[in-house]
C-alpha cells in the first residue's frame, strides 16, 4: 500500500509554537532508564583500554551495517513497506534489526508510523517542538510508556507469530551481538598478538562506542532532521532535507522527501541526492531475497523539481 504524507502537496506553512512544559520525573524514572545511562558512561572506559587500528576498522565497519539494519529493515521496510520480501526473509531482516538495540521490529514500526500521523503536532512524541533539540533526541525515550509497542499501528504485521516473539525476545539481538564482539575479540588478540589490539578494546569500541553512536546517529533524524535544512515540498510539518544528515545515516537525511511520500523506497528522489541505504536494497533485490522496490510517483518528482 502506498503511503503518502497525511498533508502532502504545496499546503501553507505555518510555524507552531512550543507546547512542551518541564514535569517532575516519575516514580523510578532513574530505575528504568539506568541501563541507558550506564551505557553512555560506559564510553569513558576507553580511557583504560585505549584503541588500536584494528578496532577502527572493525568499529567502523559494524556501525555501518547496524545503520543498515535499522534504515533498511526497520525503517523502509517494517515501517513504511516500501518493497516486498519472503516470509522468512521479513524474520532474517528482524533479526538483524535487533542486534542494533533498537528494541523490536513491531515497536520501532509502530512509534515510526505513529510520528508520520502526527508529525510535528501534539501528539508526535518526539517533535523538537515538543522540548527542542535533546528531547527529540533521546529525552523522549525516556518517559513511562514508550516502552510500550503501539500494537494498533501495526496490525499487519502483528499477524506474523514470529514477529510476536521477536517482539519479547529482541533483548536477545543485543547479548548476541556483545558475545559475538567479545569471542571474536579474544580470537583477534590470540591471532594477532603484534597487532596492539585487545578484546577489552573490541568491546569498548566495537559494542559500546559503536551502539552510543549508532544510537544518536538514527535520532538526529527525529532532531536534526526537524529543525536544519531545506525544504523541496510543502508538507505539514518541520521535515528537512540535510546532506549531511543524508550521508551519515545512509540517506535517511533527505526527510522532507520522506515526509512528502513516505512509501517510497529511496528517500533520495533525484539522482543527486545520495542514498546509500537505496543502493544497499538494490543489489540486495539482484538476489531475489526483497522485490517490487516502491518508486515515488512522476508527480511528485514533478512537483519537486518546480
Amino acid at each position: 500500500m502506498a503511503q503518502e504524507s497525511l498533508s502532502a502537496g504545496p499546503a501553507s506553512y505555518q510555524k507552531r509554537k512550543f507546547f512542551w512544559k518541564p514535569r517532575p520525573k516519575p516514580k523510578g524514572y532513574w530505575k528504568r532508564n539506568f541501563p541507558f545511562f550506564l551505557l553512555h558512561v560506559s564510553v569513558l572506559s576507553a580511557v583504560f583500554t585505549g584503541i588500536s587500528w584494528p578496532v577502527v576498522v572493525f568499529t567502523l565497519l559494524a556501525f555501518w551495517a547496524r545503520v543498515f539494519f535499522i534504515t533498511g529493515f526497520y525503517h523502509r521496510y517494517f515501517s513504511h513497506r516500501s518493497f516486498k520480501t519472503s516470509r522468512p526473509f521479513q524474520f532474517v531482516m528482524g533479526l538483524l534489526g535487533t542486534i542494533s538495540m533498537q528494541k523490536g521490529p513491531l515497536w520501532w514500526a509502530g512509534h515510526h508510523r505513529h510520528h508520520h500521523s502526527h508529525s510535528d503536532d501534539e501528539s508526535d512524541v518526539h517533535s523538537p517542538r515538543k522540548g527542542g533539540f535533546w528531547w527529540a533526541q533521546v529525552g523522549w525515550l525516556t518517559e513511562d510508556d514508550r516502552n510500550d509497542t503501539r500494537w494498533d499501528r501495526v496490525k499487519d504485521l502483528s499477524q506474523y507469530r514470529e514477529l510476536r516473539w521477536l517482539e519479547n525476545a529482541y533483548p536477545l539481538g543485543a547479548l548476541f551481538y556483545a558475545a559475538f564482539v567479545i569471542g571474536f575479540g579474544f580470537w583477534f588478540e590470540y591471532a594477532f598478538p603484534g597487532s596492539g589490539a585487545t578484546a577489552a578494546q573490541f568491546f569498548v569500541f566495537g559494542f559500546v562506542w559503536c551502539t552510543v553512536a549508532l544510537m544518536h546517529t538514527t535520532y538526529m533524524i527525529n532532531s536534526g532532521s526537524h529543525m536544519w535544512g531545506s525544504q523541496r515540498f510543502k508538507t505539514d510539518d518541520d521535515s528537512r532535507n540535510n546532506l549531511f544528515l543524508a550521508l551519515l545515516t545512509l540517506g535517511e537525511g533527505w526527510h522532507n522527501n520522506h515526509h512528502r511520500y513516505p512509501g517510497a523506497e529511496r528517500n533520495g528522489f533525484y539522482w543527486y541526492e545520495i542514498d546509500i541505504t537505496h543502493y544497499l536494497l538494490t543489489m540486495l533485490s539482484w538476489t531475489r531475497l526483497i522485490w517490487d522496490l516502491r518508486e515515488p510517483p512522476e508527480r511528485v518528482l514533478a512537483e519537486g523539481s518546480q
